[in-house]
């Protein structure tokens, strides 16, 4: 029964992953830009960084705890961890140029 539950909460987790992940239009606000307003900052947008690693460090859990238990699981995190700062440090373009018209 335990094992019947993790795998549907990681299942629901995985795919809520999909379904739910951000898109450029998604989190975009539509303001007025002019000189005196700026562009406000969306949740994502502010913590962006933050929120990768700790959605790869409950993947990395949730996986490894299916695997091997609670030591699998602690295992997992770490490596989770570490892949997710890897990708957001050192691998994801962070500056993007757009065309101004």
């Amino acid at each position: 029964m335990k094992r019947v539950l993790s795998i549907l909460l990681l299942s629901v987790l995985i795919f809520g992953a999909f379904t739910f992940a951000p898109t450029s239009n998604t989190f975009a606000q539509t303001t007025v830009r002019s000189r005196y307003h700026r562009h406000r900052r969306t949740f994502w947008q502010k913590h962006r960084d933050k929120l990768t690693v700790a959605g790869t460090t409950l993947g990395g859990a949730a996986i490894g705890g299916l695997a091997a238990g609670k030591k699998g699981a602690a295992i997992g995190s770490l490596a989770g961890a570490g892949s997710g700062a890897l990708y957001t440090y050192k691998i994801r373009k962070r500056h993007r140029h757009y065309r101004r018209y």
